[in-house]
């Protein structure tokens, strides 16, 4: 569970491998638009801030985080990325639609880990309200598109 106003995205970049070499993707849903825009661009300042490239980061958007799925996966066999994050995120509602989305969205993620030799980075926050969200997109709690990024890095050079 999160502290209250603790920035979690803090990094050391000096223990962050050079992300210049590297092509990464980004897919992002474009439901919860606000959340999802602060997400990406804590992603684009975190690899920027470890040497990517802007030409070496390639954007698509899908509808949904139910979508990011199959985005990453066409992502990753077509575009000749070292690393996909998918950036997402659903906030609960009224009905179990949130319990099905969430639960379809971390399973095919962590499918797509198993299947494919490209590192999928799961940065979809499931959240209780809005304020949450925030929070966690920019907010107090720091930018978990921040540390999708630096995942993303770190598994790109694994073993390496």
């Amino acid at each position: 569970m999160a502290t209250a106003n603790k920035n979690l995205s803090v990094y050391d970049k000096n223990t962050i491998p050079d992300a210049s070499k590297f092509r990464f993707g980004i897919v992002v849903a474009e439901w919860n638009p606000v959340i999802t825009e602060g997400l990406y661009n804590g992603a684009i300042e975190a690899l920027s801030d470890c040497g990517a490239k802007a030409e070496n980061i390639i954007r698509w958007n899908v509808p949904g985080s139910f979508e990011l799925t199959y985005g990453c996966k066409k992502m990753a066999k077509t575009q000749e990325v070292d690393a996909v994050i998918a950036i997402g995120s659903v906030i609960q509602g009224e009905t179990k639609h949130f319990d099905f989305v969430c639960s379809a969205t971390a399973q095919g993620i962590k499918d797509l880990n198993v299947q494919l030799d490209v590192p999928v980075i799961f940065c979809v926050l499931t959240d209780n309200n809005m304020q949450q969200s925030l929070e966690r997109s920019g907010g107090i709690h720091g930018n978990k598109g921040t540390e999708a990024a630096i995942a993303a890095i770190k598994m790109v050079t694994l073993g390496a």
